[in-house]
């Protein structure tokens, strides 16, 4: 029993190491020119949603493109509003897609809010996850490694439920600016 214990102590201990491990992204290569300010987005709004499978299942099958996002600022305004630029409060899948500009290399620390699900991916590395529904609440820091200055490929899943919606996103640069990441930072094609 004690040896069945301290190795399910070592598990969790490896798990919550990895999923906090630092890791390093991939810029886009070729760098991207000509990008329209912003990230671009489709929808889809299935009967009911409760999870990533679900929302990658309705946008594959009923996808409709969407105003673009302005950026990753989109917190919470309340159960009457529209989720992100869709034209629903509530039962919406998003796919979200263009590029991050970090404008220094060095060691970022982001973080994601979210509801409710999120699977947010930057030069090839998860910076963001929340499998489940949730109120709109954070994700958690997430160390990342910035080789060089320039655009990397940002892709993201999204869905939210019921009542109110959130997706935001803060940085900090490794020379210590704090904040929501600018819109200006945001490109798409």
């Amino acid at each position: 029993m004690k040896k069945t214990l301290l190795g399910a102590v070592a598990a969790l201990g490896v798990m919550v190491t990895s999923a906090m491990a630092q890791v390093t992204l991939t810029p886009a290569n070729p760098q991207p020119s000509g990008l329209k300010q912003g990230l671009g987005v489709t929808y889809a709004y299935p009967v009911d949603i409760k999870t990533l499978a679900q929302a990658k299942n309705a946008l594959a099958s009923a996808p409709e493109r969407g105003t673009p996002l302005t950026g990753l600022t989109y917190p919470d305004r309340g159960a009457l509003a529209n989720a992100l630029t869709s034209k629903q409060k509530t039962s919406v899948a998003a796919a979200i897609n263009g590029y991050i500009r970090f404008d220094e290399a060095g060691v970022y620390s982001l973080k994601f809010y979210t509801n409710d699900g999120l699977d947010m991916r930057i030069g090839g590395q998860r910076v963001g996850y929340e499998t489940d529904r949730t109120p709109c609440s954070s994700t958690g820091n997430k160390k990342v490694t910035v080789p060089q200055a320039g655009w990397y490929q940002l892709t993201g899943l999204w869905f939210q439920r019921l009542s109110t919606s959130c997706l935001e996103m803060e940085w900090t640069t490794p020379s210590g600016q704090k904040g929501a990441v600018p819109n200006s930072a945001f490109g798409y094609k």
